[in-house]
């Protein structure tokens, strides 16, 4: 991970109600690698115990500048709370950027699924296939008026699921998935979302529909009812 930058705000507005975009710049944002895109990044915030970290994707990159897209939530943490306080001129600490996860092209068909936290990543994935790509895409997203006008290749069908209640009905994604045709020829596979649906899903992929290794990559981003440092925690030990 590369040395901490700090970033200044330089704008932010919402692109759909439970989304907000904050554009970050400065001196510093000038010494980010470029092509960064659906990378990850963290935001590092002061705390009585030190510093809290929360991780979040870069959205859209420019050459002084970088988006990133927070979901919003009633309960919101510490990064959602700082996104809709944040003013311009504001300063935050960022680490990383970490590596992209990108699902593998190869294959002769497409499938990404995931929740409004994996929407700004699936988003980039979805640009950078190649335009002769086919598949699917399946987002989780908290209301109609979150769906969003997204560019990607037109073999690719794009289903919109919504959940009023995000966290909770973890089936939601695994439903709609089962009722998408399978196709004969090889798969990949991009899912990322909340812990309790991404289980559910990495069960039907591995287990069902014997997705390779090689052709699945599969996280939780988050889980209901924790916080990033517990989640983590919880990670490890699925991991294990």
């Amino acid at each position: 991970m590369n040395k901490p930058r700090e970033l200044v705000v330089i704008r932010k507005h919402f692109v759909t109600p439970h989304m907000l975009r904050v554009t970050l710049g400065g001196e510093d944002v000038l010494t980010l690698p470029q092509d960064q895109e659906s990378a990850y990044v963290k935001l590092i915030f002061p705390s009585e115990s030190g510093r809290l970290m929360r991780t979040y994707t870069i959205r859209h990159q420019r050459t002084d500048e970088i988006d990133i897209d927070f979901m919003l939530h009633e309960d919101g943490g510490p990064a959602s709370t700082w996104a809709k306080l944040a003013e311009t001129g504001d300063t935050i600490i960022v680490g990383g950027p970490g590596p992209r996860k990108m699902i593998n092209s190869s294959a002769e068909y497409q499938l990404l699924v995931g929740d409004m936290t994996a929407l700004p990543a699936i988003s980039v994935n979805l640009e950078t296939l190649p335009k002769d790509a086919k598949g699917f895409a399946v987002i989780e997203v908290v209301s109609e008026d979150d769906v969003q006008s997204l560019t990607h290749p037109e073999g690719i069908e794009i289903h919109w699921v919504i959940n009023a209640n995000s966290g909770k009905n973890e089936h939601m994604l695994l439903n709609k998935v089962k009722t998408l045709p399978w196709f004969d020829g090889k798969m990949s596979v991009w899912a990322a979302c909340e812990f309790s649906s991404m289980k559910m899903l990495r069960r039907f992929f591995k287990d069902e529909k014997a997705i390779d290794k090689s052709m699945l990559y599969i996280s939780s981003y988050w889980k209901l009812g924790n916080n990033e440092d517990e989640h983590k925690v919880i990670k490890q030990k699925d991991a294990g």
